[in-house]
């Protein structure tokens, strides 16, 4: 594979879009596994040629109903083949693919599709469907919802909704007056077409839509094949939504270029299973589910025998040690390289097999800060997880720790051909060839997002380390500033909290106060095993919240965290915020991290007794 950065266009094995890419793959990898997905408990294997016959049969489906070049078509499902399937026909037809997420409303999925203006939907299910027939009298615009799933539809029957067989029928029916017509689409796809619409988050105001073109993907694809090389054997798990910038590009696009292998995840709640059942090569995931994972294995061990505890402990210590003299730059000694290679054989190797991380030769963090201590566990225990740093407006790449420049604390190094610079008020600029177009339809909003001279403000605070990696110390719009005057970044002192395995979120708070308090949720399955183990009696979420008992556990990780920062930077007080969230909250982003702004402002009260 020949990824090359150079100059534009930007070119790999000397195809400059990704449709043309993908024509090249399906044609040379013919009969080759390209997906895996369950169905009814087994893995089902779909080649290349499917993946090819699929795609065609939907872009021209779509043309016989009337797209034309630069139409959006908006994707409402969860993870699956079908997604990548229409994402990439959209893209191949000269269409603009926009992906919304399953946990919207009926009224934010109204506001998606007019801003968007899409002329067809495709939604997964019955479930999805309902958003879609709720609001349908204000998408007026809107031609057709395709449905993907017909389970639970029987008999129905509406004008402005078809299913996706009856888009294939059209595709078939369309390909025999026109057998070149695809291939014929696929070559007008010029570098600077618009290929896909990725909506902000919204968390400062409506959401808005970066607009990102097919040069922009094949940079970003091009850089993570320079600084995370993927291999043609590599098997990925996809679960992670794929509206999502960060699940787009290295789910849905970078297996193309690297020929591999995506495993798609039953769900998000299975797919520790999955992982298990896969071994993948590569994992991506955000802090979360790293957190999760770390959680896991925590409640493992206290579930293990004395003998098996004091092991884990010694593997673990030993571990710790040897990454500390590697972090450093320093040769391990060989007494704790003994002992390691001991430990690994007794003991990690066994836990990672358990984790079905038994094969993996890289995991990433990405999308949101994850704890340096959590990294420095995992590198320990023999899991090779690296941080790195990107936005949708830089199709998902900035920086990123490699294997060989590897730098805790920092997401690593910008990618190669891309610079980075530091503003006055230590704002993180970023320029290179996977910056957005712009916003959609918001020439204003556009405006504000980039410098006199043309450089992306990120709106993220940091500095460069005289290495030149990149530490980002929070957002600018997240600065705390105390009422004595003390600008403190939150970030830092979330993530050292969140290492703790009772606690999966935080959000500090204390502008233009006195003190620093905190808003803080709780991670159920550990807080509940602690308080089963402990005789904490309870009966729901809220109630175990307001045990003594665990509001001493809070407290204590509370004391150990503020051990080490400055007494300005202390957390005085705490509350827990009683309310299990879920994916569907408006508390939670897509990447399952709390809001700032929206949390403290659902909360004010819980704050405000933290004050009086």
């Amino acid at each position: 594979m020949n990824a090359d950065l150079t100059e534009r266009p930007y070119l790999i094995d000397g195809h400059v879009t990704l449709p043309q890419l993908f024509e090249s793959r399906c044609k040379a990898l013919g009969q080759r596994t390209a997906h895996r997905e369950k169905d009814l408990g087994i893995w089902l294997s779909f080649s290349w040629a499917d993946f090819w016959e699929h795609v065609r049969l939907i872009g021209l489906g779509l043309i016989s109903l009337g797209l034309k070049r630069g139409d959006v078509v908006s994707i409402l499902s969860e993870d699956n083949k079908e997604w990548v399937y229409c994402d990439i026909a959209i893209q191949c037809v000269g269409g603009i693919s926009c992906g919304i997420y399953t946990t919207d409303s009926p009224a934010q999925l109204e506001y998606l599709i007019n801003d968007s203006a899409s002329r067809f939907l495709i939604v997964e299910n019955d479930e999805q469907l309902d958003k879609f027939l709720e609001v349908q009298d204000r998408m007026a615009h809107l031609e057709k919802a395709i449905v993907i799933d017909p389970d639970g539809l029987f008999d129905f029957s509406h004008e402005r909704v078809m299913f996706l067989d009856e888009l294939y029928a059209h595709g078939r029916a369309h390909l025999k007056g026109n057998p070149e017509q695809f291939e014929e689409e696929i070559a007008k796809a010029a570098p600077d077409d618009t290929a896909i619409l990725i909506y902000t988050s919204g968390t400062t105001g409506a959401p808005k839509g970066a607009m990102i073109s097919h040069s922009n993907i094949f940079f970003s694809l091009c850089a993570a094949m320079h600084n995370t090389p993927s291999l043609e054997t590599d098997e990925q798990v996809c679960f992670l939504p794929l509206c999502h910038v960060f699940e787009r590009v290295f789910s849905g696009f970078l297996p193309i270029a690297s020929r591999n292998t995506i495993n798609f995840a039953e769900s998000p709640e299975t797919v520790f299973d999955n992982v298990q059942e896969v071994s993948p090569h590569t994992f991506i995931a955000v802090p979360r589910l790293w957190e999760k994972l770390y959680s896991r294995v925590t409640i493992l061990v206290n579930e293990a025998t004395g003998l098996q505890r004091w092991a884990f402990r010694r593997a673990v210590d030993t571990g710790l040690r040897k990454v500390r003299h590697e972090l450093a730059g320093q040769p391990v000694p060989v007494g704790i390289a003994i002992a390691y290679r001991f430990w690994n054989f007794a003991v990690l190797s066994n836990m990672r097999r358990m984790l079905g991380m038994d094969r993996v030769r890289r995991c990433s963090s990405g999308a949101a800060p994850i704890s340096p201590d959590l990294l420095r566990w995992f590198r320990a225990v023999g899991i090779p997880l690296y941080e790195g740093y990107g936005m949708t407006e830089t199709t998902s790449l900035i920086s990123t720790n490699t294997t060989d420049a590897n730098s805790v604390g920092t997401v690593g190094r910008p990618v190669k051909g891309a610079e980075v610079r530091i503003a006055d008020d230590g704002e993180i600029q970023y320029r290179a060839g996977n910056v957005f177009q712009g916003y959609w339809r918001k020439p204003d909003k556009t405006a504000e997002t980039f410098t006199e001279d043309g450089w992306l403000r990120t709106g993220d605070v940091g500095e460069m380390t005289p290495d030149g990696f990149v530490r980002i110390t929070g957002r600018l719009k997240d600065i705390i500033i105390t009422a004595g005057g003390k600008n403190i970044t939150p970030a830092e002192i979330e993530n050292r909290l969140k290492f703790s395995p009772y606690i999966s979120d935080a959000v500090v708070i204390g502008d233009k106060r006195k003190y620093l308090t905190c808003l803080i949720m709780i991670d159920q399955e550990n807080v509940e095993k602690y308080a089963q183990e402990h005789r904490v009696p309870f009966s729901d979420f809220r109630s175990l919240c307001a045990t003594t008992e665990v509001q001493m556990l809070i407290r204590d990780v509370m004391e150990e965290t503020n051990r080490d920062f400055a007494r300005v930077e202390q957390i005085k007080d705490f509350r827990l915020i009683d309310v299990l969230l879920t994916a569907e909250d408006e508390e939670l982003t897509a990447t399952m991290k709390l809001k700032r702004g929206f949390v403290e402002r659902k909360h004010h009260a819980l704050i405000e007794q933290m004050y009086d």
